[in-house]
């Protein structure tokens, strides 16, 4: 998937359908002068349906269709015929969505489950015909109710990634290439700081045909709980993921301090983020010999508190005990 069909931030208009009204009719037929009342029910005016879709990976589809309107209901008519509800709407999204208010920026709702249904816009309830109302006293009702007009509502559509593992770091610490390594995935590789602005995603090939999915997400800078950088815009992703694996590369001044930034950084923008399992990679490791990796070693013995581990994308060391890592923290 392109970079620029990856989208995970929408807003549209929904309206659902109009209850058709109830009929007002008095039975008229051949030897039957005076049938009564028998006007039938207005039909249910269409919802709209959010729907959840395990095929799709993106909200590219709202990108440019932006309004969502479902049919109206048919009025009723004679000899007590209800009207045909209105057409329902449905409108499929990645699992892992959140569906906003636009205008309360409150949570509506989260779809996490293929074929996962649920109303965004209710339809309105058609009008009851006359014959409901006829009494002893009240022997041919000339009234009927009116249909229940729709709802209409600004919604925002909002994917966070759903992968098992996310890829956590400083800008330019080589997640974009552990991820080409690991997978099959085609992320943008470049030596500039922010070449990833949209999460990639790849399936990671374990032993005996099993895998699991990763995520590369863009870069975190100092103050990104604040918004700096690309501020919340990749934090969210983060909340989806069942481990984190924190890169930091080999020629950083301090691997301990960068990674308690990230962890800080995490921490204030969603403290649960905490709970979930971390590992560091110290990636980038083929510019160091084994004197200097002693060292290092003694070091984060000391400082980390997770499980860490030397690897190096491009000289291809230390992946499969990466993989294997991940594997057993996932499945523990």
């Amino acid at each position: 998937m392109t970079e620029g069909n990856f989208v995970d931030y929408v807003k549209a208009f929904v309206a659902s359908g109009n209850g058709g009204k109830g009929s007002v009719h008095l039975h008229r037929e051949k030897y039957i002068t005076k049938g009564g009342p028998d006007g039938g029910d207005g039909g249910r005016g269409g919802h709209v349906i959010i729907r959840g879709n395990s095929n799709l990976w993106t909200l590219v589809t709202y990108k440019f269709k932006k309004h969502f309107k479902a049919g109206h209901g048919a009025h009723g008519s004679k000899n007590r015929s209800t009207g045909a509800d209105g057409e329902d709407i449905y409108m499929d999204v990645p699992l892992g969505t959140v569906v906003r208010d636009t205008l309360t920026n409150a949570i509506l709702f989260e779809i996490t489950e293929n074929g996962e249904e649920r109303i965004v816009a209710q339809g309105g309830m058609g009008g009851r015909g006359n014959w409901h109302f006829k009494t002893a006293t009240n022997q041919t009702p000339r009234y009927a109710q009116p249909g229940i007009p729709g709802e209409e509502r600004q919604i925002t559509l909002e994917l966070k990634v759903l992968a098992d593992v996310g890829l956590v770091g400083f800008p330019n610490a080589g997640k974009s290439t552990l991820l080409s390594v690991m997978t099959s995935a085609k992320p943008k590789i470049a030596d500039y700081e922010f070449t990833t602005l949209k999460p990639n995603l790849g399936i990671v090939e374990y032993r005996d045909y099993q895998s699991f999915v990763m995520a590369d997400i863009p870069g975190i800078i100092e103050g990104a709980a604040e918004g700096k950088g690309l501020g919340h815009y990749f934090l969210r992703h983060i909340e989806r993921n069942a481990t984190l694996l924190f890169l930091i590369p080999a020629d950083s001044n301090d691997i301990s301090k960068e990674y308690k930034i990230l962890l800080d950084e995490l921490r204030r923008y969603n403290s649960e983020l905490l709970d979930k399992n971390r590992i560091v990679a110290i990636s980038k490791c083929d510019m160091l010999d084994d004197e200097l990796m002693g060292e290092m070693k003694a070091i984060l013995d000391h400082d980390l508190d997770v499980p860490y581990l030397f690897i190096s994308s491009v000289a291809q060391k230390g992946i499969q005990d990466l993989k294997d890592l991940l594997w057993k923290l996932l499945n523990e």
